[in-house]
């Protein structure tokens, strides 16, 4: 199990409980969190978990775990998945009975297509029926609660008694853990944590009961791909859902040089190769721009490292042909597709396919490739020249990129979430921290509570926490910044505020334009303006440090400086920067394809 991070939140300190020798269900639950090293649990009250909450804040001291309050169960889920992008270590979120888990079940379906873990625990209003408080605990009782979520969740329980309530607990950490990763429940009956324990239980030892290491590749997989990698005059790395590890990332580099295979990325996923390497083909994007597509076109043989979606990407590259290459596949995805959700994607071919996740076949290719006899450096490419920024236009998101990449460049930032106008060539990535990926699911409203969650993890390294992230999605999740100012969480979060849910503006002008209707009616039902919310003000009650809006790059330099400032004192800071609406190349070519269909 992943060794926990220092607590660095602010704590509330519970006054010291008398000694006694009484022990409860809910002690003896709130011991195998502590026992299983959970750092921290987010939670938003209520009477359904009061049992298990009494032990965390009177037995426990709120401490190992530390509790961190939230405003929304959505926020709950998406700081804990925030928290896991970056070293992969699960946090525990508590929702309060079937409402809470309604209400945090969008977040748990994101982290379930991001392949991320989180303990998920729950609770239930007294399963027998004669303990029940009139209306309510009816109303907060379910004969079977996790069918609300258990078509994206890994593995669920409900114990009925202690016992069996701590091995849930191991069960649940250990399949979150294990890949595919993915988010586990587990309820508590509410009659189960108020029960009085004759005497305290005996916690097992949860080194025994640790998450399986990813298995090796078989050898005569390794063997075939390989020879085929070795012989391939062209061959491509499709470089997909790997992990924040910088041992892994040096390896990718190496296995891609010592093969000389061109590589692709995903602005879908976390940083994955550096971007400015020769062998890097880019720039990344949400879809492949035709240039990458011709280039996975021309590939003789392609090593795909668990990428999102392969075969969408390869029919992309190849349309309504059969591939032309022979497909590689590393992956163990395979293992968590059910018949609910179709985020598996399109089914890809596979020449030969690995079971395993992509570190183990990268290092066991390179042990087999041995030391090499001849050396190559690989320079990195120039960097692109600097954007020229009017200082008094209104700005779009590429000038945005620019001013902060100018504010920044003597710190390592890790950039926390991003627009989908964003390009890849707006940024260099160097670092598996640089950029942490998106939120799985493609839906609105989990990015504040997934950059509170990655600030949370990054406290104490020497990153700047960074996000730019849409006005949509700040509306829908802001409340969620109210636990990082409440936590003293230091972020910077940036709003690219174009006033629109400008996504759709363009679907509604491409029905228009094939029905022959006015695209000028485009804007009707997706501008937020009239009045224009007050992003900054919003912020600022949340307790938050806030600027804006800002019009344009003559501000924008006055800001930005100020807002680095807050931020390094500790702050949780916001910036409401207004942009002109409009889409990065590769995500405009993937909207046309749509259309095209």
């Amino acid at each position: 199990m992943t060794a926990p991070l220092p607590p660095t939140a602010r704590r509330d300190h519970p006054l010291p409980s008398d000694p006694s020798e009484a022990c409860w269900g809910s002690d003896a639950i709130a011991d195998m969190l502590r026992a299983l090293r959970v750092p921290y649990v987010l939670l938003n009250p209520g009477a359904s978990f009061r049992g298990l909450h009494d032990s965390l804040v009177n037995h426990l001291g709120n401490a190992e775990p530390q509790m961190l309050l939230v405003l929304h169960e959505e926020h709950a889920v998406a700081i804990a998945h925030g928290f896991a992008k970056v070293g992969g270590q699960p946090l525990a979120a508590i929702l309060h009975s079937n409402v809470g888990l309604m209400h945090g079940s969008m977040a748990i379906f994101d982290a379930w297509c991001d392949r991320v873990p989180v303990l998920v625990l729950g609770a239930t209003g007294p399963v027998d029926a004669a303990r029940r408080r009139p209306w309510i605990d009816w109303l907060h009782t379910a004969a079977d609660q996790a069918a609300l979520v258990r078509s994206f969740i890994k593995w669920d329980a409900q114990p009925a008694s202690v016992p069996a309530a701590q091995e849930a607990l191991l069960r649940a950490w250990r399949i979150a853990d294990t890949a595919p990763r993915g988010p586990t429940y587990v309820c508590f009956d509410a009659a189960l944590q108020e029960a009085k324990l004759a005497q305290r239980p005996a916690l097992p030892d949860v080194a025994r009961y640790a998450a399986p290491a990813s298995p090796e590749p078989a050898a005569q997989d390794l063997a075939r791909a390989l020879a085929w990698l070795q012989g391939a005059q062209s061959p491509v790395i499709l470089a997909g859902r790997v992990s924040r590890s910088e041992a892994g990332w040096q390896a990718r580099v190496a296995l891609a040089e010592r093969l000389g295979a061109r590589v692709i990325t995903d602005l879908k996923l976390g940083a994955a190769f550096p971007t400015r390497h020769p062998l890097h083909t880019g720039p990344a994007g949400m879809f492949l721009t035709p240039e990458v597509a011709q280039v996975l076109r021309q590939a003789d043989v392609v090593l795909s490292l668990d990428w999102l979606d392969l075969g969408g990407t390869l029919k992309q590259a190849w349309g309504q042909e059969a591939v032309g290459s022979r497909i590689i596949q590393v992956s163990v995805d395979h293992h968590i597709h059910n018949g609910w959700s179709m985020d598996h994607q399109s089914l890809p071919p596979a020449d030969c396919f690995m079971a395993c996740e992509p570190e183990p076949a990268v290092n066991a290719m390179l042990a087999a490739l041995g030391a090499s006899s001849i050396e190559q450096t690989w320079p990195d490419t120039a960097p692109p020249a600097a954007r020229l920024v009017d200082p008094d236009a209104p700005m779009q998101v590429a000038d945005v990129a620019a001013l902060v990449r100018e504010a920044t460049q003597d710190s390592p930032v890790s950039l926390l979430r991003l627009p989908l106008s964003w390009a890849g060539d707006f940024w260099d990535f160097a670092h598996p921290l640089d950029f942490l990926g998106y939120d799985g699911g493609g839906g609105i409203g989990s990015g504040p509570g997934m950059v509170v969650g990655s600030a949370l993890a990054l406290q104490g390294s020497e990153r700047l926490p960074l996000a730019l992230i849409g006005d949509g999605d700040f509306l829908m999740g802001v409340t969620a910044f109210w636990t990082a100012a409440n936590a003293r969480i230091p972020l910077l979060c940036l709003v690219a505020n174009n006033r629109s849910f400008f996504n759709d503006e363009l679907h509604q002008e491409r029905v228009a334009r094939e029905r022959g209707r006015p695209v000028e009616n485009r804007w009707i039902g997706q501008r937020i303006d009239d009045p224009a919310p007050d992003l900054a003000m919003m912020a600022r009650a949340q307790g938050l440090t806030a600027f804006g809006p800002v019009r344009n790059a003559t501000q924008m330099r006055e800001v930005l400086p100020q807002a680095l400032a807050a931020v390094r004192r500790g702050e949780s800071v916001v910036v409401d920067v207004l942009v002109k609406p409009g889409y990065s190349p590769s995500m405009a070519q993937g909207m046309t394809r749509t259309q095209e269909g």
